[in-house]
């Protein structure tokens, strides 16, 4: 990307996002039922439900005062990709308890509880712990997905997998990650603070898993990633998805790296289906590290 130079658009898509939308899209195409719990306004929640249908899962809509964020991606011509955020509007504590309450109520549906992306303005940063801790108490396993405060305090609530990406894992233990040793050790701390399992992503270099007194590695193959912004809410999504099938970390990590990687090669937002990350699981390495 060039700045201060003139570019321009060749092409252009406006659609419904997030992690946890992002998350519940992979899993509804592989063939797992999923359900989305999202704050927003009335008119974000009609726009919202025209750029989902045909996606096939349950969206869940708590109405809250402001829309929902817009997020801008950029991609030139050679895949490079620039991601700019919104911050979103505030949440008050009676919109807080309504979403808190709707997760509540949905819990005994649900076997596992997929808790992804940034809070809002206005939300404590133990407000993901919460639902972790409620979340166990009615035997649901949970996924974290976040950065930051939002990181650091749900990790103490013992989640069942918290996936963070080499920069949110840097961030959350304040350190540079250079070498699989310091991968190795990030996973270890990570899972020290509270988290029975680890999924630290490293984009095209696949991931690391700690579970249970394991330590293994998923190596993807070579590949052209054109978009690989997403790549990490496929992974976590596969993840879950698979866990759900089988209850095989090892097995599970693997889908997930393939669906991150099989999903980096799309153009923009784009999720590949299950015959599209079936041909990468093939080629995905595991392996066990000392």
């Amino acid at each position: 990307m060039v700045f201060e130079d003139r570019a321009y658009i060749t092409a252009s898509r406006e659609s419904a996002g997030g992690r946890g939308i992002n998350a519940a899209c992979v899993i509804q195409s592989f063939g797992g039922k999923a359900m989305a719990i999202v704050p927003a306004s009335s008119q974000s929640a009609a726009c919202f439900k025209e750029f989902l249908i045909g996606c096939g899962f349950k969206l869940v809509v708590v109405p809250v005062r402001h829309d929902v964020r817009h997020n801008l991606i950029i991609t030139d011509a050679q895949g490079l990709t620039l991601k700019l955020n919104e911050f979103g509007g505030t949440l008050d504590k009676a919109e807080l308890a309504s979403i808190e309450k709707v997760v509540r109520e949905k819990l005994d549906q649900a076997s596992w509880l997929m808790i992804c992306g940034s809070l809002p303005p206005g939300v404590p940063a133990s407000f993901y712990a919460h639902l972790i801790t409620l979340a166990r108490k009615r035997g649901v396993k949970t996924l974290l997905d976040a950065d930051g405060d939002a990181l650091a305090a749900g990790v103490k609530a013992r989640p069942t997998v918290v996936t963070p990406n080499q920069q949110e894992a840097e961030r959350l233990l304040n350190t540079a990650l250079l070498t699989q040793t310091h991968f190795v050790n990030a996973a270890v701390r990570i899972q020290k603070m509270g988290a029975e399992g680890v999924i630290l992503s490293l984009g095209s270099r696949g991931a690391v898993g700690a579970f249970d007194h394991e330590m293994i590695e998923a190596i993807p193959p070579r590949v052209n990633a054109i978009a690989p912004i997403g790549a990490g809410d496929a992974l976590a999504a596969a993840y879950t998805w698979a866990m759900e099938r089988n209850n095989d970390f090892r097995d599970a990590l693997r889908w997930g790296v393939a669906a991150g990687t099989a999903s980096a090669q799309l153009p923009g937002m784009s999720f590949a289906n299950l015959e599209q990350t079936k041909r990468v699981y093939d080629q995905v390495e595991v392996r066990q590290l000392d």
